[in-house]
């Protein structure tokens, strides 16, 4: 079967490797609808992020949906047709984190197109994947492929949202409109935040925002003091969700927060010299958002009850014979917020 793989940076291949099948308690699902993530641009261009280096080829992929073909003895809950967003985080259940009901810190996680352990866990993006039972979440028929594989970054913006939670009627600052943090403003006004305000440096990506219900979009690429007006009276926001991964975003936000305000950090790699005397003075509260757990079946849940439209989100579907195109696409925020692999 077709596979697309990173060999190093810079090189990736459609490879041919073999079609795995079901055993005890899996699914056998033919992969319909793959999104490209930030993570696998990162493992495209650089060979991966931060420590986490590229040490063998490794399969891509972890926003995937399907339709299972087969399933091994002892699966219930899925049968051959259905349609399925597949869950790409397989806990340990055993270990003291899972035990506590964290296993998104789950000390022996296997995630999909992850090189964090070795061998590294080879990913989704192939024509056929055998999963757990647990990780085929069912969706329904008028669902389609493209909205289903979105569940996956969707409970990311689900679990970044939970970090700062409660936010009816609080006032929110997105700092970065790639996906994810256009996501987050999806999940932040579903979980009833009253005013929502996302900047960014680039104009085509803070329309998707728009679209997806903020009130406000401020590009600090034309205007570098664009957030100056919140920072009066101690500061505007409740919540700060930083996702862009920049340092100068984070601390930019700890002028506009309020006394007691939240800063969560969903974007990895920046490095920040933060004023500690603002962090203490005004009590600002520090959290990060790492995956998620149970987020991934309440995004499918949103997304088949129409509670989100993440449609409007994909600027491209292309095949997976074309992946080097896509990969390039996808890295142009310009001209792409999401694209999706067809397999």
């Amino acid at each position: 079967m077709k596979a697309i793989v990173i060999h190093a940076p810079g090189d990736l291949r459609v490879d041919q490797v073999a079609a795995p099948t079901p055993g005890p308690g899996e699914v056998q699902v033919q992969i319909g609808a793959g999104g490209i993530c930030g993570s696998d641009l990162h493992y495209y261009h650089n060979g991966g992020f931060g420590d986490v280096r590229l040490k063998e080829p490794m399969i891509l992929g972890h926003e995937i949906a399907g339709t299972v073909i087969d399933v091994g003895p002892g699966v219930s809950s899925v049968r051959p047709g259905d349609k399925v967003a597949v869950n790409p985080s397989l806990a340990c259940g055993t270990c003291a984190y899972c035990q506590a009901g964290l296993q998104n810190h789950c000390t022996d996680m296997h995630f999909y197109g992850s090189a964090m352990r070795f061998p590294h866990v080879q990913g989704a993006f192939r024509e056929l994947l055998v999963c757990k039972e647990a990780q085929a979440v069912a969706v329904p028929s008028h669902v389609s492929l493209d909205e289903a594989a979105f569940a996956e970054p969707f409970a990311v913006a689900l679990h970044a949202v939970s970090r700062a939670a409660p936010l009816v009627g609080k006032t929110v600052l997105v700092t970065g409109s790639g996906p994810i943090g256009v996501l987050i403003v999806a999940a932040a006004r579903l979980a009833g935040a009253g005013t929502i305000v996302v900047s960014d440096i680039l104009d085509e990506p803070l329309a998707f925002a728009t679209a997806m219900g903020a009130d406000t979009v401020v590009n600090t690429g034309k205007q570098p003091d664009g957030l100056a007006g919140y920072e009066s009276g101690k500061g505007t926001f409740d919540a700060v969700f930083e996702a862009s991964g920049s340092g100068a975003a984070v601390i930019q936000a700890l002028r506009v927060l309020r006394p007691r305000g939240a800063l969560v950090c969903v974007g990895q790699g920046g490095q920040a010299n933060l004023a500690m005397s603002a962090v203490v003075t005004r009590e600002i509260e520090l959290r990060g958002a790492f995956r998620f757990h149970t987020e991934f079946r309440t995004a499918v849940d949103f997304i088949a009850a129409g509670r989100v439209d993440l449609r409007k989100l994909l600027s491209a579907a292309m095949p997976a014979d074309d992946a080097k195109a896509a990969f390039d696409l996808a890295s142009d925020k310009s001209r792409s917020m999401k694209v999706q692999l067809r397999f």
